[in-house]
């Protein structure tokens, strides 16, 4: 069954170019721009994978991270930001964050944090 990613980043660019990419990887993904958009759609349930940006109007991603590991608690969280400090970065980790990747990123690069992400929710057994 196909790894369900939710996208939150409020540059539009951003979900453009990872909604495909992901896509093409086999992946099922929504993308949003609002934080209280995707707030509202993580409360449905559902999704295996958030990936957020931490530099927001409305909800910053720390919030939105925080809130998601209430609703999604078996949901692995990856921060995406342009502002990567060491402090935020241990910040994100803290607050339950799988991983953290700076911006500008390779899709490549995301991609495969996904995959590594994905094996780690995968029981070993499964893999025979």
């Amino acid at each position: 069954m196909a790894l369900r990613i939710l996208v939150l980043d409020d540059e539009p660019i951003v979900c453009k170019r990872l909604k495909p990419a992901f896509q093409k990887s086999g992946y099922e993904v929504e993308t949003f721009t609002d934080s209280a958009a995707a707030l509202q759609r993580m409360a449905e349930g559902g999704f295996d994978v958030i990936i957020t940006d931490l530099k927001m109007e409305g909800a910053d991603g720390f919030q939105v991270l925080e809130r998601a590991r209430e609703l999604l608690p078996q949901a692995r969280i990856v921060v995406i930001t342009g502002f990567a400090t060491l402090e935020t970065a241990k910040e994100s980790f803290r607050k339950g964050a799988f991983d953290f990747v700076a911006k500008p990123f390779k899709l490549s690069g995301i991609i495969e944090c996904v995959r590594r992400l994905e094996e780690s929710m995968t029981p070993p057994s499964a893999t025979r």
